[in-house]
């Protein structure tokens, strides 16, 4: 069973940087990744970096990712990228509907949505965020919150070939603070959210080539208890994807893992 080890940088590197890094999480990990596809390590940098970490990971075990996209090949949308240019890249993931993109930049659910198709379209993999906000999850609407957005998220979406969904649960109030949930916790709306794919597609679709990770304050030393839950196949690591030991170390983790 596939599990996944994705990076997302943010915007806390410069291009000279992120090609650093991408040198040095392939020199960590390319030999034992050779040994493992079933362990998925993805780096996510800016878009301006993508370029150069193209080259870095061409022909190695790591992947390419991107952050965000547009929903349109192409067309006067100012400061946007399109699934075409990224699929271009070598890009083979992307993220969407991160939080702090909801939060920010006021991305909705139908964005997320439209972002999703497009993807799929250029068969990349889409990682859709999901989560709730603190205010959500005391006020009771956790589990409504989350449905709603996996629900919207897939509207319309029918994976075909070989082509994968990757469901991201990153709490939206944990984000940037360093405190994960609970495993438990975690594995609670992983159940959930499994749930709701297997009532939006089909079942074989759902187990050969849908994963929902967790993501919020993960790191090599907590990375383990996540993946001890059987319902749990990955991790959207932030902060700690950007130390390459910390990288090499989640992967072991996650290699060492049986599920």
């Amino acid at each position: 069973m596939t599990k996944y080890l994705i990076g997302n940088w943010k915007m806390q590197l410069n291009e000279a940087e992120s090609e650093a890094l991408a040198k040095e999480v392939v020199r960590l990990w390319a030999g034992q990744g050779a040994e493992k596809p079933d362990a998925v390590v993805v780096i996510c940098p800016s878009h301006m970096a993508l370029e150069e970490c193209a080259k870095s990971v061409k022909g190695t075990p790591v992947a390419l990712g991107a952050q965000d996209v547009f929903w349109e090949d192409k067309g006067a949308y100012t400061g946007e990228i399109s699934p075409k240019t990224l699929k271009e890249l070598g890009c083979e993931y992307c993220i969407v509907g991160h939080s702090e993109r909801r939060q920010y930049l006021g991305e909705s659910d139908e964005m997320v949505n439209k972002k999703t198709l497009a993807l799929l379209r250029h068969d990349i993999t889409p990682i859709i965020c999901v989560g709730e906000t603190m205010e959500e999850r005391s006020g009771g609407r956790r589990d409504a919150v989350v449905i709603s957005q996996v629900r919207s998220a897939l509207a319309g979406v029918k994976p075909v070939g070989n082509q994968r969904v990757i469901v991201a649960y990153e709490p939206r109030w944990v984000i940037g603070t360093g405190k994960a949930v609970s495993p438990e916790d975690a594995a609670e709306m992983h159940h959930l959210i499994l749930g709701t794919l297997h009532e939006m597609l089909p079942s074989d679709v759902v187990e050969d080539r849908c994963a929902v990770i967790y993501g919020g304050a993960v790191d090599s030393k907590n990375l383990a208890g996540f993946l001890a839950m059987d319902v749990i196949r990955g991790a959207l690591v932030g902060g700690a994807s950007l130390k390459p030991q910390e990288v090499a170390g989640m992967a072991e983790v996650m290699v060492d893992t049986k599920k």
